[in-house]
This record gives C-alpha cells, structure tokens and sequence, in this order.
C-alpha cells in the first residue's frame, strides 16, 4: 500500500464522513422546522382557546339576562292574565 492509495482513502473517507454530516444537518433542520410549525400551531389554537372562552363567557352572560327578562315576562304576563279574569268575574 502506497502513501498515494492511503491519501485516497483518507479522501475517500472523509468525503463520506462529510456527506454524512451533511445529511445529518439537513435532517436536523428539518425536524427544526417541523418542531417550528408545530409550536406555531399550539400558538394559533391557545390564541383560539383563549377566544373562544371569551365568547363562552359573553354568551353565557347574555343567557342570564335573557333568562332574567324572560322571568320578568312572565311574571308580567301571570299579573296581566290574572288582571283579565278580575275585571272579566265583575
């Protein structure tokens, strides 16, 4: 074996030993990016969840004071009727 095959081989090997580390970065960014999307992800749907509590608060607020006003509805409906049969027994 001469000091020319031996540089080759060294040449040899450390073109693959680069490739490889190549691959392995490329494949790093990958999952980089892919973990970027994914936590960009959780973001939007927080940002959405947060939201939507929003809404559920409001709207259960305002199905209390629709409740209420039907209460009061009622009640004024109950006097009216019973108003009617007092001045219709005269």
């Amino acid at each position: 074996m001469t000091a020319e095959t031996t540089l080759k081989e060294a040449i040899a090997r450390l073109g693959k030993a680069i490739e490889g580390l190549e691959n392995a970065v490329a494949e790093r960014l990958d999952h980089e990016q892919d973990y970027s999307e994914a936590e960009a992800e959780v973001q939007r749907m927080n940002a959405d969840r947060s939201r939507l509590a929003q809404e559920l608060d409001a709207s259960e607020g305002r199905a209390e004071r629709l409740e209420e006003a039907n209460k009061e509805v009622s009640r004024r409906l109950v006097t009216a009727m019973e108003t009617i049969r007092a001045v219709l027994d005269r």
